[in-house]
């Protein structure tokens, strides 16, 4: 049973002597944990600015640098190779150091590699700082879901998960309306290099506000009270004992599966929207660098819309009393449905309403992504949560990698994208079905089954 702790009940149930976060907190319920939110929103908006870049520029680039199909490829391929490998090992940084130093490590890595994209002259020199610009950003979403894990209570999770998941549609909606211009005023040197330091700010900010909640000043008794009280933990100033997680172990649990599984088959559909969409649209409707922009737009803002609110509805559910197991599940089930229209996009004559129909099974995969996301935080305890997303980031890589050699063959092939959306429009329903036979109930993992003694 989940006891509802609110500002007037907080004081009965907490003992006298109890520490607090610290003694300028105030007796007010405090509601920090939406601005750590914020910030990790805008991060993530950072991230996908960052990695929309080269695809906004390619004509551009290879205009300037001479590059071939091949060469962008190359550059593409190592950027993915790069966010598989960061994906597993800032998991494990993260779990060790903390959300606030691993993040910030994260971040100063690929801020630097996208300023470094300003000086490249040869392929060489591009597959060198989108290797590592993929290996930087590999580090957002484990340090992001980490951070609310500690932040949130299990009811708020996915709801929190939708709100800064929707930086993964705000960067594309930037990108193509301000990219342009910097590199019309500027040059496409200046694009990379300005973009890197402007969005240099948001480091200091993380530096100066993160905190874990029961280390911030601005964290009243009443909102700690309210984030710990359904994982058991005391309201106390003083950190839980450091628990060493066997990394190994972990990948020996069938819950570790389903979160990896349910990764590795819908990752890459949205890397398709990300990376082929402007393709499709060219190709199909005539659409060019002019044109696009609207349609892609549209798609992007019913993204967001969709990450906000599956999150919100199955946090929503939990608060009326369901079951996590039902709320997530049940959610994700609405969402594979919502996606297979899209199998019908490839034959629809009508510009706007395939804008409608991506849109729609965009929008369902955020919010599928958003209760996806939150499934490491419901199963396994605040230490392992970092170090699960990890493993999970890597398949959902290495599943993107395998969806563009597909993509090639079918369209070098069959000049179509029908099979495309076929297994795009598929590929939910089959992760729903995986996740549930693995995970029948999304029961919890006890910390004493993956520590190492």
């Amino acid at each position: 049973m989940t006891i509802q702790v609110t500002p007037e009940t907080e004081s009965a149930l907490r003992p006298q002597d109890t520490p607090v976060a610290a003694t300028s907190q105030t007796s007010r319920f405090t509601r920090y944990r939406w601005l750590i939110c914020a910030l990790l929103f805008v991060a993530i908006g950072i991230n996908y600015i960052d990695r929309q870049m080269i695809g906004i520029l390619k004509p551009t680039l290879q205009a300037d640098l001479g590059w071939t199909e091949t060469d962008y490829a190359k550059i593409v391929f190592w950027f993915q190779c790069a966010y598989a490998i960061g994906f597993l090992t800032f998991g494990r940084i993260i779990d060790k150091v903390g959300v606030r130093i691993g993040y910030a490590l994260a971040f100063t890595i690929w801020t630097i590699a996208s300023i470094g994209h300003g000086i490249a002259h040869t392929v060489t020199h591009f597959v060198l700082v989108r290797f590592t610009l993929g290996f930087g950003e590999s580090g957002s979403f484990p340090a992001s879901l980490k951070a609310v894990s500690e932040w949130f209570p299990q009811k708020e999770r996915a709801q929190a998960t939708g709100l800064f998941n929707a930086g993964t549609a705000m960067g594309p909606i930037i990108t193509p309306l301000l990219v342009p211009a910097i590199t019309l005023a500027w040059g496409w040197r200046a694009a990379f290099i300005s973009i890197g330091l402007v969005t240099a700010l948001w480091l200091i900010a993380w530096l100066l506000i993160y905190r874990r909640p029961h280390e911030h000043p601005k964290v009243s008794r009443e909102e700690l009270a309210y984030i710990q009280a359904d994982d058991g933990s005391p309201v106390s100033a003083k950190p839980a004992v450091e628990t060493k997680i066997s990394w190994f172990k972990l990948l020996t649990f069938r819950e570790t599966w389903a979160y990896a599984a349910g990764k590795f088959l819908t990752d890459p559909i949205w890397w398709l929207y990300l990376f082929w969409l402007p393709d499709f649209l060219g190709k199909t409707y005539g659409l060019n660098l002019k044109s696009f922009g609207p349609p892609l737009i549209a798609i992007y803002i019913l993204a967001d819309i969709g990450s906000v609110m599956g999150g919100w509805g199955s946090s929503k559910q939990m608060k009326l009393g369901r079951s996590a197991n039902l709320a997530r599940k049940t959610t994700m089930l609405l969402c594979a449905l919502a996606v297979i229209p899209i199998v019908t996009a490839q034959f629809v004559s009508s510009l706007w309403l395939v804008v409608g129909i991506i849109g729609l099974a965009a929008a369902a995969h955020q919010a599928w992504s958003a209760n996806l996301m939150t499934l490491p935080s419901d199963l396994f305890p605040k230490e392992a949560v970092a170090s699960v997303i990890g493993i999970g980031g890597t398949a959902g890589a290495i599943g993107g990698m395998l969806m563009t050699t597909y993509n090639g063959y079918i369209l070098e092939i069959f000049k179509s994208y029908q099979p495309i959306f076929i297994v795009a429009g598929s590929a939910y329903l089959v992760a729903i079905v995986v996740i549930h036979v693995l995970t029948p109930r999304l029961k919890p993992v006890p910390l004493e089954r993956i520590s190492v003694d």
